[in-house]
């Protein structure tokens, strides 16, 4: 193996002298998690293995000749660590992760993902950010520089648009450019501009009839053109549908392996000139750039203190717990108090979702336990199943035992959630609901003791028909392998919680925007929502969600008490830096998160109400307050204009806002932003006159015009007492309406004078 980085002259070198056969080779896997090595050129095979939240090595056993995932150490999944909205929490975790890889001589971490919560039925929500690309591409590119600073490789995915498991090796999804632009591929692209992941992941979906694996716009023309990647694209595990064209899409690598199908499509493609040499050895080149600075990094007799990184998992965790109600302060407990823990989940905690993501966790540390240890011998703790986890029905005995216990309790700690069958890679949830064993008995032990806490484990947000029961809710998500120590930090005090949602948790699953469109009929899905995902669409339309995005309590107290802008107006090339004043006017120290929102006060181009663009999370002793800045600039405005296909600032007024929640805004301030784009707008007969008045020759042109038409059409009469109607009548009138209004003093040739001198 070569020791050190290869120069561009040595592997320009090294590619002439490989074989054809070679050099395909190398474009495939040589098993599920492996490149293919070239011997004979010294030319080593790289291993790569499931993330993103903990390392699932598969090894052979020697002894039974099975596959046998390693231990390691089960994080938090994104779910939970996205509620932390704290971009040097993820960037750790990711130096922890990678420290990870280099003991097990993996190169690289298949992580982070980042699709976007499109419906909270999509079985894999557990392993994405959020519904909001401002939010998911911020975490995801601290968390790849965290991983990468060691000197191991992240792979972004899945690129993009994997929203849903239903069909996903061939589902076609039709999405407009702009929903595309702003939704789909924006928490993509400030990772991969800033972080520069050393490889992307495409995803299996098709898109307006497209495999992504096949669409050179996607893994070409943005990927690398617009966006400067300058890695290896590879595909999900099986997403490749026509090799070679997958190669001139852009896709370097095909995995796991094809057993010599893929390699021996290319060959034959360079043999019969559909494809040329000269690309496949740029791919090749490319492939080789990875493998060698991988080779590189890696590290002999590499180990790390499994216990440092449980106790780095649960500290994750706690900064993450999100306390969603707390009525009457019932939390935190009181260590004196005579606590019920009720709930299997208390025993055996749901920590981690399944499928590919799955870690071998070599200790999991469960509430019960946790809650007995800090509470010491001061606290009265007695505990009931209340359920089985492996069931949905009720136990009559389980509840009984619970009701008992929970009658004789000062507080009840109840754990329910979704059990791992659930929710999993592979597929989706038919509905929100928990099971009904889970539901009955939050009914039951809320009737006999009002003093309840419900903690939820689960992997997306769950219908709750009991919320106005309880006292208290913690949502604790899936947590990992500490989540149990975490939560009882929370439930005690010993950390304020700190984390806010990072999903809308809609009060039934028919307010979701996607409910009419997902997942679709058959083998097709239409993303008829547009830009409207999640608090988008709940805001637009006025629905108050159950909990919004944004939305977390604390055992303190927050006032934002000023906002400060360093200019008034800008142009649209300018930056404007946001001042916010906050304090904490609590008796003990919290974090807060803050959060900036951007709203368009313009109506020419239909926009949500309002749009994250800046977030900050700060640690507040009672009364101190601290000044967190912000810095907009053009993107922070602009939408995308699908007719000069570039990111658009429209020239007016923008409205800032400043809240703890997307639905608990605080402070606002308005600015004005000019554009320094101009548009040049092409009009003919059916361009109306409110859009050629907006143009000063269009005013000057059609003066005359409009004049005549008021008083022969017989309109000014009417506009004397209504003068709406005018108004109105003289917005939506095509220029062509003029001619049958004119009574013959506008004609055909006039039209054309007009529309020849409007768009000269």
């Amino acid at each position: 193996m070569r020791s050190e980085y290869m120069n561009m002259y040595e592997i320009k070198e090294l590619i002439s002298q490989m074989t054809l056969q070679e050099k395909a080779s190398l474009c495939a896997g040589s098993d599920s998690w492996h490149t293919t090595p070239v011997e004979r050129l010294g030319i080593p095979a790289i291993m790569m293995t499931d993330g993103p939240h903990g390392l699932r090595k598969m090894v052979e056993n020697s002894e039974t000749g099975e596959s046998e995932t390693v231990e390691g150490v089960c994080f938090p999944p994104a779910v939970l660590l996205a509620c932390s909205w704290d971009k040097e929490l993820l960037k750790e975790l990711g130096e922890t992760l990678g420290e990870e890889s280099l003991s097990e001589q993996i190169s690289i971490l298949l992580g982070p993902a980042i699709n976007i919560k499109r419906s909270p039925l999509c079985g894999r929500n557990f392993e994405y950010l959020s519904e909001d690309p401002f939010l998911s591409g911020e975490l995801a590119s601290e968390y790849i520089k965290g991983v990468q600073s060691k000197g191991i490789g992240t792979s972004l995915k899945h690129f993009t648009a994997n929203n849903q498991e239903h069909n996903r090796l061939s589902v076609d999804e039709t999405i407009d450019e702009r929903t595309f632009r702003e939704i789909y591929l924006a928490d993509f692209e400030k990772p991969i501009r800033e972080a520069q992941p050393w490889t992307v992941m495409c995803a299996y979906n098709m898109i307006n009839g497209t495999h992504c694996s096949e669409k050179k716009e996607l893994l070409t023309d943005i990927l690398r053109d617009e966006w400067g990647f300058d890695g290896i694209v590879m595909s999900d595990w099986g997403a490749v549908n026509q090799r070679v064209d997958a190669l001139k899409a852009g896709l370097e690598l095909e995995m796991p392996s094809s057993d010599g199908i893929g390699e021996e499509k290319i060959i034959n493609a360079v043999q019969n000139g559909s494809l040329t040499e000269e690309f496949l050895d740029k791919m090749v080149e490319n492939m080789l750039k990875l493998i060698f600075k991988c080779a590189e990094n890696l590290k002999e007799d590499y180990t790390y203190d499994k216990e440092q990184h449980h106790e780095a998992s649960s500290r994750a965790a706690a900064e993450s717990i999100v306390l969603l109600k707390n009525e009457e302060n019932i939390l935190p407990l009181k260590k004196n108090a005579k606590i019920a823990v009720i709930g299997e989940f208390a025993e055996k905690p749901r920590f981690q979702g399944g499928g590919s993501s799955h870690v071998n966790a070599f200790k999991i540390t469960a509430p019960l336990e946790e809650i007995k240890k800090i509470a010491g011998e001061t606290a009265e703790i007695s505990y009931a199943k209340g359920y089985e986890i492996e069931s949905d029905e009720v136990n009559t005995k389980l509840t009984n035992d619970a009701r008992e216990i929970a009658k004789k309790a000062d507080i009840v700690i109840l754990f329910a959630g979704l059990p791992a069958r659930y929710e999993s890679e592979g597929y989706d949830r038919k509905d929100m609901n928990m099971p009904l064993n889970h539901n009955s008995l939050i009914e039951e032990i809320t009737a006999v003791n009002r003093n309840t806490v419900v903690v939820l484990n689960n992997g997306a947000p769950v219908e709750m028909p009991w919320i106005g029961k309880v006292t208290g809710l913690i949502e604790g998500y899936l947590g990992g392998q500490a989540f149990g120590s975490a939560i009882a930090k929370i439930l005690f005090g010993d950390v304020n919680p700190s984390g806010k949602l990072a999903e809308t948790m809609p009060e039934r699953l028919e307010h979701n925007p996607s409910y009419l469109n997902f997942p679709g009929d058959g083998y097709k899905v239409s993303y008829n929502e547009g830009v409207y995902v999640g608090y988008r669409y709940y805001d637009k339309k006025k629905i108050k969600p159950l909990f919004p995005f944004g939305f977390g309590l604390s055992y303190t107290s927050f006032d934002y008490t000023a906002i400060t802008v360093d200019k008034e107006k800008i142009t649209d090339a300018e930056t404007v830096t946001v001042t916010v004043t906050v304090k904490n006017t609590g008796a003990i120290t919290g974090k807060e998160i803050i959060e900036l929102y951007v709203t368009d006060k313009n109506d020419d181009v239909t926009r949500p109400e309002k749009e994250l663009k800046g977030f900050d999370k700060v640690e507040l002793t009672p009364g101190e307050e601290k000044q967190v800045t912000f810095t907009l600039n053009k993107r922070s405005f602009a939408y995308y204009n699908t007719e000069i296909k570039d990111w658009h600032v429209q020239g007016g007024l923008y409205e800032i806002s400043i809240g703890s929640s997307s639905a608990d805004i605080r402070l606002k301030k308005t600015i004005e932003v000019e554009s320094t784009v101009v548009i040049r707008k092409s009009f003919d007969r059916n361009s109306t006159m409110g859009d050629i008045m907006k143009t000063e020759k269009g005013k000057e042109l059609t003066e005359d015009l409009r004049k005549s038409f008021l008083e022969d059409s017989g309109i000014s009469d009417v506009s004397e007492e209504n003068p709406e109607i005018a108004n109105s009548m003289m917005k939506y009138m095509p220029l062509r309406g003029f001619i049958s209004f004119s009574k013959g003093k506008f004609v055909e040739k006039d039209l054309k004078e007009i529309l020849e001198k409007l768009n000269k």
